[in-house]
């Protein structure tokens, strides 16, 4: 069998880029299932997660299965996935143009409404970064090999780990790039814009029916789950060898032997590739494994992952997409925004700038100037990029410019409610979808 060496992967890397007229949009939409009292779907129940999938199954989705149990479905280069706690997920196919991408995400909105009403369960989907009444404790976990693996490592280096594995739900967008050139740009852009990510689209500010003290109590989570695989690595210029070799000597959570999940025994990728576990060497299939576990605020694979929002409405989850095209995908406006910042990333230590979004979103301040003014310059660049380059996803971009005009974040929103109406039912029916 082919042993993978780190000269390898660098070289492969080196080809990810793609001439700027195929570049793609690509995003993944978490939501919870909840019931009327807001405790979530589980997998077993009746009319729960499991046959949730089986019945998607019947509408054409592929089922792929761990042992006995189906959890994950593909159709039409789309794929469904549940996350540790039973979130429901969505990785949309890639498209050239956002509006697709949310078209896309509406429909399968709509789908799992539909499904839903089928059983009795009461349930609907709800965009919020984390659960708002739940015990976490309480919250079975999903049957996967994998999941088992991570919760045993997470939980001895971080407190919170559970929380974020069976609470937590996000939006995600990808992007293309051209060259590593253009690779370090965008992952500069986002990892130094990471906390006003945060801060745009914090949705969390509830935990068990009380307020958390946060506006994004999902970004608070994440910074206390493993430092080692989350944040922003580093403050160095990015460069594929060193970004190869981060994800190198990020200690292994689990990999995959004989078909099963097992320890990773604290070893490093990079171990492994030089001492082997049980006289194996690791191949490309365990290298793309553990990618995935690795969790910064921006990712860089085959494509670059800005990864730092809340699950938001629809609405919101498109303008975070579009946001991101018209600062990625409109060089110009790369290079301006990439002064900003710059200038921003200068302001405190990083730690400092993420916990300011995490705790007071719009409401903070950066080196004495409101969280809101920069929100307000960035999301004016990139509106302007998409006027010039991406006009047709220019209007996705009006429910986040809204937000900025009445000066509140989605935490905010969800607070006032909560505020006049603290019952879970009042809850639901104010975050639940409806298209």
């Amino acid at each position: 069998m082919h042993a993978l060496t780190r000269d390898e992967i660098l070289r492969t890397f080196a080809t990810y880029g793609r001439p700027r007229e195929s570049w793609l949009v690509g995003a993944e939409f978490e939501r919870h299932l909840l019931k009327p009292d807001a405790t979530p779907l589980t997998y077993f129940e009746p009319f729960g997660v499991k046959w949730m999938l089986e019945t998607f199954e019947q509408r054409g989705w592929s089922l792929q299965y761990e042992g006995e149990h189906p959890i994950a479905a593909l159709r039409d280069g789309a794929s469904i996935t549940l996350e540790p706690g039973c979130q429901f997920e969505l990785s949309g196919s890639p498209r050239q143009r956002v509006v697709e991408v949310l078209d896309e995400a509406t429909r399968f909105s709509k789908e799992v409404e539909a499904v839903l009403r089928q059983g009795s369960s009461g349930a609907h989907q709800i965009l919020i970064g984390f659960t708002p009444f739940a015990d976490i404790q309480q919250i079975p976990w999903v049957p996967k090999g994998r999941y088992e693996q991570m919760r045993n490592f997470l939980i001895k280096v971080g407190d919170l780990a559970h929380h974020m594995m069976k609470g937590t739900c996000a939006v995600q967008v990808s992007f293309d790039f051209l060259d590593e050139e253009d690779c370090a740009r965008k992952m500069t852009l986002a990892s130094q814009l990471a906390p006003l990510t945060v801060a745009l689209f914090a949705n969390s500010p509830i935990s068990q029916g009380q307020r958390t003290g946060f506006h994004s109590y999902r970004g608070h989570i994440w910074t206390r789950t493993d430092p080692a695989r989350t944040g922003v690595p580093n403050d160095r210029a990015f460069s594929y060898e060193g970004w190869i070799d981060y994800l190198l000597d990020v200690p292994m959570m689990f990999v995959k032997l004989d078909d099963r999940y097992v320890s990773g025994r604290d070893l490093t990728f990079r171990q492994w590739m030089d001492d082997g576990i049980d006289g194996r060497h690791p191949t490309w299939d365990d290298w793309d494994l553990h990618l995935t576990q690795v969790f910064p605020e921006v990712r860089a694979k085959k494509q670059i992952e800005v990864r730092g929002a809340d699950a938001v409405p629809l609405p919101l989850a498109g303008a975070f997409c579009a946001l991101w095209e018209g600062l990625f995908y409109c060089q110009a406006t790369l290079r301006e925004t990439l002064e900003i910042a710059s200038d921003f990333s200068r302001c405190g230590t990083k730690e400092e700038r993420f916990d300011v979004a995490c705790r007071q979103g719009f409401q903070g301040e950066i080196a004495g100037r409101p969280m809101l003014d920069w929100a307000r310059e960035v999301v004016g660049l990139a509106g302007r990029a998409l006027d010039a380059c991406a006009p047709w996803d220019r209007h996705l971009l009006f429910p986040l410019e809204d937000q900025l005009d009445r000066g509140v974040c989605p935490a905010q929103d969800l607070l006032d409610t909560f505020d006049a109406d603290p019952r879970p039912a009042a809850l639901i029916d104010r975050l639940r979808f409806r298209g």
